[in-house]
């Protein structure tokens, strides 16, 4: 996957991925939300990662991303 022009950013579940995507969001940054288990439900499969949400965003964002990602793991953990 290395010839792919977005890269995770993020990882976790619902509510922090809600959380870091309304902030990168608000700077204009338009994130892809990748749900393996919602697919697989979808698709007629049990999961066990239900819930947890992966972030990915465009290369030529990235180190915004970063930057707003840290940001708000830091909040976060405060």
């Amino acid at each position: 996957m290395s010839d792919t022009e977005y890269t995770k950013v993020y990882g976790g579940n619902f509510i922090l991925v809600t959380r870091v995507t309304s902030e990168l969001e608000a700077v204009g940054i338009v994130p892809i939300i990748k749900d393996e288990g919602e697919s697989q439900r979808l698709a007629g499969y049990a999961s066990m990662n239900q819930g947890y949400q992966d972030v990915y965003v465009n290369n030529e964002e990235l180190v915004k991303a970063q930057e707003i990602i840290n940001r708000v793991k830091a909040e976060m953990e405060a």
